[in-house]
């Protein structure tokens, strides 16, 4: 599968760790109407990574393992625009100096990159260390794709996700299928390159139906239905490829984010199940 990889700018963007947020109110009422106090976004999260459970912790839009930003709000949206999933990261400061990571999802609204480190790494970080993100991916196309386009990717996760081409269609390999009637905050958005969208998990017959209480941190979806090519839309017949960025969420409209990978409005993305579609194997995380 060809691209013009060879054609993409690699830049060196500056982060730090980002501390753990509350809701200035504190407790944050579900969409069952039940008032809850439970652990967010930010921080070094030492018990989460990708490949873990999207339900299986006490917490509400956990991000997996670091949480990064920069301090200045304009130079953390090119962070957040040129940072790609699969992009390595390298630790500047603190004790955990030099050691790497890799960039695994972005979560909008809070507006953060969320980076993936082993947990002897992440034991020695403190929050306020600095990264440095070798960005790559912003660009990033396949040749002679028609309307299938590519975001938020580094290029070398784009060759191991397997996906397999036959003429003007492409099979992509993902862990579930999610339709697009379960999505939720994030819709509307005029771009892809930065943020998330929510699938909602709060309809029984269509979780049971589409197994989506065993969705994972780092799984690759098809969202059918969806079109992300200038934002995030219903279109009917339309496919759109997201990685998983963080955990679940009581909140009404809220739930698993995914990051967005590939889109097609014509629908030429034809998806495979393949339970080991998820980064935590793909980027040899774990």
């Amino acid at each position: 599968m060809e691209t013009n990889r060879h054609r993409l700018v690699s830049q060196i963007l500056a982060a730090q760790v980002a501390p753990p947020l509350v809701m200035t109110n504190l407790y944050e009422v579900g969409a069952d109407g039940t008032p809850r106090i439970l652990p967010s976004v930010g921080g070094i999260t030492l018990s989460v990574r990708v490949g873990d459970s999207c339900f299986g912790h006490e917490g509400d839009h956990v991000e997996p393992a670091v949480s990064a930003r920069h301090s200045d709000d304009k130079l953390n949206a090119a962070l957040n625009v040129f940072a790609c999933i699969g992009n390595v990261a390298t630790v500047t400061s603190g004790e955990a100096k030099g050691a790497r990571g890799t960039v695994t999802g972005k979560h909008g609204g809070v507006e953060h990159v969320i980076v993936d480190f082993a947990a002897d790494t992440m034991a020695q970080m403190q929050i306020g260390d600095t990264l440095s993100i070798r960005a790559v991916g912003v660009g990033l196309a396949i040749v002679d794709a028609g309307d299938v386009r590519v975001f938020n990717c580094d290029p070398d996760l784009l060759e191991r996700i397997g996906i397999e081409r036959d003429g003007a269609r492409f099979r992509v390999p993902v862990a579930r299928i999610v339709p697009a009637r379960v999505m939720g905050s994030g819709l509307g958005r005029s771009t892809v390159v930065r943020g998330d969208y929510d699938i909602q998990c709060f309809d029984e017959p269509t979780v049971r139906e589409f197994g989506l209480d065993r969705l994972r941190l780092g799984d690759l979806v098809a969202i059918v239905d969806a079109d992300n090519t200038f934002g995030r839309i219903y279109r009917g017949g339309a496919v759109t490829i997201a990685g998983v960025s963080h955990g679940r969420s009581f909140l009404a409209g809220h739930g698993p984010g995914v990051t967005t990978l590939l889109t097609s409005a014509s629908g030429a993305i034809e998806p495979v199940v393949d339970e080991r579609a998820n980064l935590a194997t793909l980027l040899d995380l774990r």
